[in-house]
């Protein structure tokens, strides 16, 4: 006879999250309590929100580097909290970034490298790898759109500005910003980051379609190579 997993509902009304929620708010809630609602049941050990607390203690309380993960890596060494599960936690923290990341205004206009930032850093910040993002603006500096047009690190040898002005041509941009993110959290730009810019500058002109700027996005902080006058 297979035992029965635990759930919220075993533990008294006052003290199941979503109930809490429900009285209180989300914002009164821990965030161990936030993840037993995405958690949703238990192990035949565990509630939802034992299984969460072990979460949490597994990456010390930093959601960040929980949000870094897949969802394999999340599950890892957590009994009862398979790749399901995972999967329900790290699309809340996609949706968390997305938020952070929105704007009411149906045209973004770019008047500094401040602005890029304000755009990319929310969820550029935590990305795993080196990405490579292009900005295609309009004569007016309204974002058209932007895309992601390479992975990994950045050298001059393996990025292809034809990728880049390809996209630009199809949206019609009238100048492009590039934005990458450094992993490591420092945003100071590299040798590679430097030539492989410079060499896209050069295509830009080539086009008559300028490139105004290169943030590179690190923990919380960022750098214009056009302000350091780098390009």
């Amino acid at each position: 006879m297979s035992r029965r997993k635990y759930t919220l509902k075993d533990l008294p009304e006052e003290e199941r999250p979503r109930e809490r929620l429900y009285k209180y708010g989300p914002q009164a809630l821990k965030t161990s309590e936030l993840l037993a609602i995405l958690i949703r049941t238990g192990s035949e050990e565990e509630t939802a929100l034992q299984l969460a607390e072990r979460l949490l203690k597994k990456y010390d309380g930093n959601l960040r580097r929980m949000a870094q993960e897949n969802e394999k890596q999340l599950a890892e060494g957590i009994k009862g909290l398979g790749p399901s599960k995972a999967a329900q936690i790290l699309a809340a923290f996609e949706l968390g970034r997305r938020l952070a990341a929105y704007t009411e205004d149906e045209k973004v206009q770019i008047k500094s490298a401040s602005d890029v930032a304000r755009l990319m850093m929310p969820w550029m910040r935590d990305l795993v790898k080196e990405t490579l993002y292009v900005l295609c603006l309009d004569t007016k500096n309204y974002l058209i759109k932007y895309r992601r047009i390479f992975e990994g690190s950045l050298n001059a040898s393996v990025i292809h500005p034809r990728e880049i002005f390809r996209f630009a041509l199809e949206e019609s941009a009238a100048s492009i910003i590039l934005v990458h993110n450094h992993p490591s959290g420092d945003p100071a730009p590299s040798a590679d980051d430097i030539s492989s810019t410079r060499q896209i500058v050069q295509a830009g002109k080539i086009l008559d379609i300028p490139v105004l700027d290169h943030v590179i996005i690190g923990d919380g902080t960022f750098v214009s190579m056009k302000e350091r006058g780098l390009i």
